[in-house]
């Protein structure tokens, strides 16, 4: 039998908020993380908010990692895995003492550096080029600097890049280090700063929001990109019990599948079927779940073919869905492990966020999205979805323990 798997540790930089009580009061209020973008140049864009962290120094949470060696991302994942340990009422000592496992999922790496490094290329020649910037370019850099800045020396390690779904993927492989007894402890989750590159793909696309992100809403006009990252700290119940520490929620199981149905477009029968696969893993009902966060992007085609997987699975009792990108934009690799953890402060603090920026919801979702206001729920079980291009589809479900 497999062990149960607590989450006892939060890591957190978001837009609207650090660390989890500040992230769960933001959660709360309904706070909105939009403001215009600064990390580049945004001349020649019709439209420029996204959806940054700001005031983030991390010289203030690393004790061993010099902040100059990491790229943005990879600063942020590592001060938020050292932010959940801290949490979790662990030192490193405590996790050198035992295998670990470290998961961090990310769509772009150190894309933020590759512009600088782009930039650096065109303006002044190659052999101008910065060699210890491109070091901090490679995506595995996020998951190697947890593991650095916690002097981690018997640990798994590893970086997963699937797109928008790799913060639930990273949690989903850290749940199963646990739960078969591979590791004590795991670090997981998902990280990814602002880039030029991401905002002018998506830009192009033309699924940039030109004012505001507004996921299920009858005039929703896209996403606004963001950054952050969100790292869990994992361990068994037992372990948890026997040092007393404080359980935020449990994870149940979780579901992943692949559709490839498309190279950007959703397919309706892959997410009802991860969404089954998902339950089937936590042993869970579809009438046992209280609350949906949607991966909800604020597209037309992904809210629309969201829901209509939803109902397909929940048929007529659909419970509340709610937009979180509403709130923190869309922070790519590092949403869904965001998601997981608002979640969790959700169970924990027993309520349910909004969904903001919310006027009238679009008839084809028909979905109670909980608009602009939180709402104060016993929740039990919560359902978090992950999707992401190329049909790469995950979802996560948390229990109270």
């Amino acid at each position: 039998m497999r062990r149960r798997v607590v989450i006892t540790g939060l890591g957190v930089f978001s837009s609207i908020g650090t660390g989890a009580a500040e992230f769960a009061a933001a959660l709360r209020a309904g706070v909105s993380g939009r403001a215009p973008l600064t990390a580049f140049d945004t001349t020649g864009y019709a439209h420029s908010y996204g959806c940054p962290v700001r005031s983030f120094d991390p010289a203030r949470w690393l004790r061993r990692v010099r902040p100059s060696e990491l790229g943005r991302a990879a600063a942020m994942s590592a001060s938020a895995a050292r932010m959940a340990t801290d949490d979790a009422g662990l030192i490193a000592a405590d996790l050198r003492a035992v295998r670990c496992h470290v998961c961090v999922g990310t769509t772009e790496g150190g894309a933020f550096e590759l512009d600088q490094l782009t930039s650096s290329w065109l303006e002044d020649g190659p052999e101008r080029m910065d060699p210890a910037l491109a070091r901090r370019v490679p995506a595995q850099s996020l998951s190697v600097a947890v593991a650095r800045e916690l002097d981690l020396t018997d640990a798994e390690i590893s970086t997963i890049g699937t797109a928008c779904s790799a913060g639930n993927y990273a949690i989903g492989d850290g749940f199963d280090a646990i739960a078969t007894g591979e590791a004590e402890f795991a670090l997981c989750g998902g990280a990814d700063a602002i880039a030029r590159k991401t905002f002018t793909i998506f830009y192009r696309l033309g699924l940039i929001a030109p004012d505001h992100c507004r996921p299920f809403d009858s005039g929703r006009q896209g996403i606004l990109t963001g950054e952050g990252a969100g790292i869990v700290l994992l361990e068994s119940l037992d372990s948890a019990l026997a040092r007393g520490a404080r359980v935020y929620a449990e994870l149940l199981g979780y579901g992943l599948n692949c559709d490839a149905y498309h190279p950007t477009a959703p397919n309706r029968e892959g997410i009802a079927r991860c969404m089954e696969l998902a339950m089937r893993d936590a042993g869970v009902k579809p009438e046992e779940i209280d609350l949906i966060a949607a991966h909800g992007t604020g597209t037309r085609v992904n809210d629309i073919t969201e829901a209509q997987a939803i109902r397909d699975v929940y048929g007529s009792r659909v419970p509340p869905v709610v937009g979180l990108k509403s709130m923190l934009g869309h922070a790519m690799g590092a949403a869904s492990a965001l998601g997981v953890i608002a979640c969790a402060l959700a169970i924990t603090g027993r309520f349910i966020p909004p969904t903001i920026n919310h006027r009238q919801t679009d008839p084809e979702c028909a979905i109670d999205c909980v608009p602009n206001a939180a709402v104060d729920a016993d929740l039990r079980v919560v359902q978090n979805n992950g999707f992401a291009f190329a049909g790469n589809n995950s979802v996560v479900l948390l229990g109270r323990s």
